[in-house]
């Protein structure tokens, strides 16, 4: 590059030394030194019309050779064409990746849609035809919640809110049950992946089924196994002395047993009923001083001690006899596992986006890597608690799902050696009336 600079300074250099020459022959050196930069000025200017033209034919031409040219301005139509070539290059590829894209997402069965920032449709492959009725050439830049109008897809898009999937029954074929998950990209941009889950969904429906139909079976002979073993135990003095423990551990596991029916019970009407229309209205506080009241009772001889933090006039609106259920095991659970004399701390609060209700205890804490699958049915973090404490395992998988069908969300915080957090948040919609002070601290978040 600095030689063709040089090469160019030089031509100048020789017009002017010329021109001044020539000028001092014929005494008008000011006058040809004038002409001689106004031809270079001209020359410059002749080339950059030619760099103009060139760029302006390209693209209808199709003409790839730059014009030929001497000195820095070869140089310049070389460079320029250069990265015309990069450029093509660039793009081709780019459209390569992006032609392939679109033909392995078109082979998917799942439906991929891409949505604008205006929350119009901007591309989709086959299978969102199939699935979701939409139509090439009439449906392009519509809206998608015009296309879709199903009221709770409205509130899932507008939400914003992708962590979980939506399913809902396909608009166009009832029997089809779809999975719709969206993720945002870009600015304000969304990709929606829709997927069939109705094979899914109904082996999950036949799965509730047998469970609740089991357990239910299972519900009267085990009634009866422990009605007997509680009468040979109400009668010790008539059985062999050789008896009496077998049939103390045969009705210790039929309750044990009778336990765990319930909970399957209740597991499979939580999941096959939905809350009733008309619900009840918690005082949050009445509440927690009663589930309170009876864990002292219950867990009296661990000497734990129970400090109650509530915030008054704070209503929920939901099921009574469930949010009892889901919040008394939370407590009772942090009791049963904590070592005596312990310190429980039942607080509830009003936090920036809703309702808090929280149990702290001191107790053995738990390992990280078992946090997240404490809610899972039967899962033990030690499998001879089960033996020490009766529990069911299946205690924390009621409470996830009492909250969920209340909109609340349960989260677990531990450390082992410090005790653990179990915190149910409910969202504000939840809350059908707070006192001033608490809506101060609500509006002023």
């Amino acid at each position: 590059m600095l030689r063709e600079w040089r090469s160019e300074l030089n031509r100048l250099l020789t017009i002017i030394v010329c021109s001044a020459v020539l000028g001092l022959l014929f005494g008008k050196m000011t006058l040809l030194v004038l002409i001689g930069v106004l031809a270079y000025l001209g020359q410059i200017l002749f080339q950059l019309y030619r760099l103009n033209r060139w760029l302006e034919d390209l693209p209808q031409s199709g003409q790839e050779d730059p014009p030929e040219a001497t000195g820095i301005w070869g140089w310049i139509f070389d460079g320029i064409y250069r990265l015309q070539r990069q450029e093509r290059q660039a793009v081709n590829h780019l459209k390569s990746i992006l032609d392939k894209a679109q033909e392995s997402s078109a082979a998917l069965e799942m439906a991929v849609v891409m949505i604008n920032h205006r929350g119009n449709l901007e591309w989709w492959n086959k299978a969102a035809e199939t699935l979701l009725g939409f139509r090439t050439e009439q449906d392009k830049q519509q809206g998608v919640t015009n296309l879709l109008r199903e009221p709770r897809f409205f509130e899932y898009f507008e939400s914003k809110n992708y962590t979980e999937p939506l399913r809902v029954q396909s608009p166009i074929k009832k029997d089809l049950i779809l999975e719709f998950q969206i993720t945002l990209f870009g600015e304000g941009e969304r990709l929606m992946l829709v997927r069939d889950v109705s094979q899914m969904h109904r082996l999950e429906s036949m799965r509730k089924d047998f469970v609740g139909n089991v357990s239910h079976e299972l519900r009267t002979p085990i009634t009866v196994i422990n009605g007997y073993l509680e009468t040979l135990l109400d009668h010790k003095d008539s059985v062999a002395p050789r008896w009496i423990k077998p049939i103390e551990q045969m009705h210790q596991q039929s309750q044990r047993m009778e336990s765990i029916v319930r909970d399957l019970l209740t597991l499979s009407r939580l999941e096959t009923k939905s809350l009733p229309k008309e619900q009840d209205r918690i005082d949050s506080s009445a509440l927690m001083r009663e589930i309170k009241g009876e864990a002292q009772q219950v867990f009296a001889n661990k000497e734990h001690s129970f400090e109650l933090h509530d915030t008054p006039g704070v209503f929920i609106r939901g099921s009574l006899s469930e949010l009892y259920s889901a919040i008394s095991n939370l407590l009772f659970n942090a009791a049963k596992y904590t070592p005596n004399k312990g310190k429980l701390i039942f607080t509830s609060r009003i936090v920036e986006d809703g309702f808090e209700i929280e149990v702290q205890d001191n107790g053995v804490g738990i390992a990280e890597q078992h946090i997240p699958r404490l809610t899972e049915r039967f899962y033990r973090v030690d499998e001879s608690r089960s033996t020490d404490t009766g529990g069911t395992g299946l205690g924390l998988a009621i409470v996830k799902h009492v909250l969920a069908r209340h909109g609340a969300n349960l989260v677990i915080k531990s450390e082992l050696g410090k005790g653990s957090q179990f915190i149910c948040h409910f969202p504000k919609e939840r809350l059908t009336e707070a006192p001033s002070t608490a809506k101060k601290q609500m509006m002023g978040a």
